[in-house]
């Protein structure tokens, strides 16, 4: 009976988090276009990242939201709030799925590509899978849209392309070899981007997500990222596990900093368009400075358990943003401290609304 309470529990957590539509999120807009007359497209648009962006595009009065989600690692209760919206519309269905994709891109001027199976270990675990997600699908979207001739395609990549690249701070032309089928995904699609930019003259941009976290992201699950599974231990009374010796470092990035940098490549100069951007914070925390932080806000007393390193996983991570600053303006604007408050305040409102 497991599976069933946390699914119940996750419905529960994503539905207080859409209600609540967190005041102090998205309060200034990172466009200066009217949204009303345009129509976007997002893909995994009931996933955490997603979501959102649904949310940003909603509450500042886009003319058409398309969401298409499998809801494989979505839940549909982190949009339920958006569905009654007459902008809104929601389509259930699978980027592994060419016609699928076509239908989605049909009348949309903007995508936010956000749908992949994400997770290096799971990719560890099920390198087809996410191949055929991340890869496949990434392709069937990136040929729906040239075919709908969608005036710009946004999409989500990874920190992970670096691999074994010991440059730090992280700069996009300097990558190493991939560690993982997770990181060779997400290498292949800025691939296919730049071939599709190149030979069909579409206007695509690349985001390099560095360890995003904040509301709606899920904490269940054997794949769940660092924070949710922290919070979720330290709340529960449960021993939170630490992989290597948490002296890694990594430059979390608070949601609302990933949802600007979507925001402000959809309406980027065109010559702006063709590259990736690394979408983060420029400052990193070590795992066991994370934790540490954490432990202040939940007044936990716990002590962390250390396992031995996963594989795929890169040591250090540092991003340099100067690249994204200067073509789209990106300037985070939530910092670790303010982005984990936000986050522990959510996640403290879905722990209180459960009662198994």
């Amino acid at each position: 009976m497991l599976l069933p309470v946390l699914i119940s529990n996750i419905t529960k957590l994503n539905t207080t988090a859409a209600d609540s539509s967190h005041n102090a999120m998205y309060k200034t807009p990172f466009h200066a276009s009217d949204l009303s007359k345009s129509a976007f497209l997002v893909t995994g648009g009931a996933g955490f990242i997603g979501s959102n962006i649904v949310e940003y595009l909603v509450r500042f009065g886009a003319g058409k939201i398309r969401i298409l989600d499998n809801l494989s690692t979505g839940f549909k209760a982190n949009i339920e709030p958006f569905l009654s919206l007459t902008n809104v519309e929601f389509m259930q269905g699978d980027i592994c799925n060419a016609d699928t994709c076509n239908a989605a891109c049909e009348g949309i001027d903007f995508i936010s590509h956000q749908a992949a199976l994400g997770s290096v270990p799971r990719s560890v675990a099920n390198p087809l899978a996410t191949h055929q997600v991340n890869v496949d699908g990434f392709l069937n979207m990136l040929i729906a849209a040239r075919d709908a001739g969608v005036k710009r395609f946004v999409y989500a990549s990874s920190s992970s392309v670096y691999g074994d690249s010991p440059i730090m701070p992280k700069k996009e032309a300097q990558i190493g070899n991939p560690l993982s089928p997770y990181a060779v995904s997400k290498l292949s699609d800025e691939l296919y981007a730049g071939v599709f930019s190149l030979n069909y003259g579409m206007k695509i941009i690349g985001l390099r997500y560095f360890n995003v976290f904040g509301p709606r992201q899920n904490p269940a699950g054997a794949y769940a990222a660092a924070i949710p599974l922290f919070m979720d231990a330290m709340t529960s009374d449960k021993t939170t596990v630490i992989y290597g010796d948490g002296e890694q470092t990594r430059d979390f990035t608070f949601v609302e900093n990933a949802v600007q940098a979507n925001i402000r490549s959809v309406f980027a100069p065109e010559k702006s368009c063709g590259l990736v951007y690394n979408v983060a914070t420029g400052m990193s925390v070590s795992v066991n400075d994370l934790y540490a932080n954490l432990k202040t806000l939940l007044q936990s007393n716990l002590a962390p358990e250390y396992r031995p390193e996963r594989k795929g996983e890169v040591k250090n991570s540092l991003a340099d943003i100067s690249l994204a600053n200067d073509k789209l303006q990106y300037q985070p604007t939530v910092h670790l401290a303010e982005g984990l408050s936000e986050t522990v305040k959510w996640f403290q409102e879905y722990k209180s609304s459960i009662k198994v």
